[in-house]
């Protein structure tokens, strides 16, 4: 387990950095990804978001969507994908999203993706299971470590 962190310590513009440790997604009792390292994202008042590399996910669980795309002031233009398992069946509209041009602060970024955890049956990180932060706008990702108030929650207005 990390150190416990406040999100209302974390920076803007948000802090990015690749981690070593595990991460796993889960839809239909099928592990879509797992990956040994992750990008992290930390801005003030949200969890942080997880972005896993591409290659960490199984062949045929990654859909391209199309409509429309979303901006992010940090990171750039986000292209969204369908999620599945690897039949295709079980699938989880825009569940997930990724940059494919972002910003230079988050070139690292760049092709990786990132997902809604409320939108999968299941994430872990580090061997934890992952809570979704509250709302339907926001993608953190919530372990015992992370401190919140949380950007999001109806219990918090004054952060919403």
């Amino acid at each position: 387990m990390r150190k416990p962190e406040a999100v209302a310590n974390y920076p803007r513009p948000p802090l990015i950095e690749l981690l070593n440790g595990a991460a796993t997604v889960v839809i239909g009792g099928q592990t879509i990804a797992s990956s040994a390292c992750y990008y992290r994202v930390c801005e003030t008042f949200h969890p942080p978001t997880i972005y896993l590399p591409p290659e960490s996910f199984a062949n045929g669980t990654l859909h391209p969507t199309s409509g429309r795309p979303s901006l992010c002031e940090w990171k750039g233009i986000a292209s969204y994908w369908d999620l599945s398992r690897c039949d295709g069946s079980d699938r989880r509209l825009r569940a997930g999203w990724s940059y494919p041009q972002p910003s230079e602060h988050f070139s690292g970024l760049g092709g990786w993706i990132s997902l809604y955890p409320r939108s999968v049956d299941l994430c872990t990180l580090e061997g934890e299971v992952v809570k979704p932060q509250p709302g339907h706008f926001y993608g953190g990702w919530i372990t015992s470590w992370t401190i919140g108030p949380f950007k999001g929650d109806p219990h918090h207005p004054e952060l919403i």
